[in-house]
C-alpha cells in the first residue's frame, strides 16, 4: 500500500523488514528474531505518528485514494442494496450515488457522494464534486423516502459541488439550496456521516440531518486549506497553516457543536480495514434510528431545525 508523505519514518521500516525477510528466505538463515524487534519497532512508530497528527496530514488520509467509497459501504452495511439512477430531468449524475437498502429491521434510502480509486474512475465521478443533476437525483430519492416514511442514511464525501460553468447554468446554486430547504422539512429520520471530505454547500447539500458524525480521520469545512491559503495568503503552500486554523478536523467539528460524536476508525487510517469501519457505522447509524423512529414527523423536523439554528451562536464577553 502506497504510504504518505508523513509515514515516510515507517516506509524506511517496513522495507528493512522485507529485505531482512527476502535474506532468510535466499540464505537459509532465521532471522525471525531481528524481524520481530523491527516489526515492534513499526508497530509503536506508527501508533505515535497516528495519535500525533496535524490538521493537514487529516487531509491527506480523508483524501487517501483507497478510503472506502459510498458504494462499497452501502454494500456491505446492506445486504439487498438496490442503485436508482436519474433526476428524471437531466441525466444521472455518477458524483453522487443513492438507493434502497436494509440496515438491521430498517429500510432506508441510502445517499452518497462516490469518488473513485483510480484516475479513470475519479474522470467518470468527476472527483466526487456533483453537478445539478446528481442533487436534483438525491432530492428524487428524498422525497420518494418522506413519503413512504423510510429513513435517509447520507454518506459525505466531496471537496465540493463542481463549480464549471456548465453546472451553473442548470442552476448549481439553486439545487443546492433547494435541498437545504426541502432537507429540513421531511417527517422522516436523517442520518449523515462524513466519511472523507465534508466540503462546503457541496457537502450540505445532502447533509442537513437529525445526526451528523464524522469518521475520525474525516474533515469538514467551508473551503479547502488550500483554497483558503491561495485567498488568505496568496500561496496555495501555506495549506498547513490554513489546515491548523480552520479546525476542520472531527473533535474540532464536534467541540464546535456541527458534528454529533466521532466514529473510530483503524489505526493508519479506514483504508486499511473498510469492514471494521462499515461495522462501526452501521452500529452508530442503527443506534440513532431507534431512538429517532419513536419520535413524530413534527419532532423530528423540529429537532433537526433546532440542531441547525443553534449553529454559529456565540456571545461577547
Amino acid at each position: 500500500m502506497k504510504l504518505m508523505a508523513f509515514e515516510k519514518p515507517l516506509g524506511e521500516l517496513y522495507d528493512k523488514i522485507e529485505q531482512l525477510k527476502k535474506l532468510s528466505r535466499e540464505s537459509d538463515i532465521d532471522l525471525s528474531s531481528e524481524i520481530e524487534k523491527i516489526e515492534q519497532r513499526a508497530a509503536a512508530v506508527r501508533e505515535d505518528i497516528y495519535h500525533n497528527l496535524l490538521p493537514s496530514q487529516v487531509v491527506q488520509i480523508a483524501r487517501h485514494p483507497n478510503r472506502p467509497d459510498s458504494l462499497s459501504l452501502f454494500r456491505l452495511m446492506s445486504d439487498d442494496f438496490i442503485e436508482l439512477h436519474g433526476d428524471r430531468a437531466f441525466g444521472d449524475d455518477p458524483s453522487i450515488v443513492g438507493g434502497l437498502g436494509r440496515i438491521g429491521d430498517f429500510r432506508v434510502v441510502w445517499l452518497g457522494h462516490q469518488k473513485g480509486h483510480d484516475t479513470k474512475e475519479n474522470i467518470r465521478r468527476n472527483f466526487g464534486m456533483p453537478n445539478p443533476e446528481g442533487y436534483r437525483k438525491a432530492l428524487r430519492l428524498m422525497q420518494m423516502a418522506d413519503k413512504l416514511k423510510m429513513p435517509i442514511v447520507t454518506l459525505i464525501d466531496t471537496p465540493g459541488a463542481y463549480p464549471g460553468i456548465e453546472a451553473e447554468e442548470r442552476g448549481q446554486a439553486e439545487a443546492i439550496a433547494r435541498n437545504l430547504r426541502e432537507m429540513m422539512g421531511f417527517g422522516v429520520p436523517i442520518v449523515s456521516v462524513v466519511i472523507g471530505e465534508g466540503g462546503s454547500g457541496g457537502a450540505l447539500g445532502i447533509g442537513v440531518a437529525n445526526r451528523v458524525y464524522m469518521l475520525q480521520n474525516a474533515v469538514y469545512s467551508v473551503i479547502s486549506p488550500e483554497g483558503c491559503a491561495s485567498i488568505l495568503f496568496r500561496d496555495a503552500k501555506q495549506a498547513d497553516v490554513a489546515a491548523q486554523s480552520l479546525k476542520i478536523t472531527a473533535p474540532d467539528i464536534v467541540g464546535l457543536g456541527i458534528a454529533d460524536g466521532v466514529i473510530p476508525e483503524p489505526l493508519g487510517g479506514a483504508h486499511h480495514d473498510w469492514d471494521v469501519v462499515a461495522t462501526a457505522i452501521k452500529t452508530q447509524v442503527l443506534s440513532d434510528l431507534s431512538v429517532l423512529s419513536s419520535q413524530s414527523a413534527d419532532q423530528l423536523r423540529d429537532d433537526r431545525y433546532a440542531k441547525f439554528r443553534a449553529m454559529g451562536i456565540f456571545t461577547e464577553g
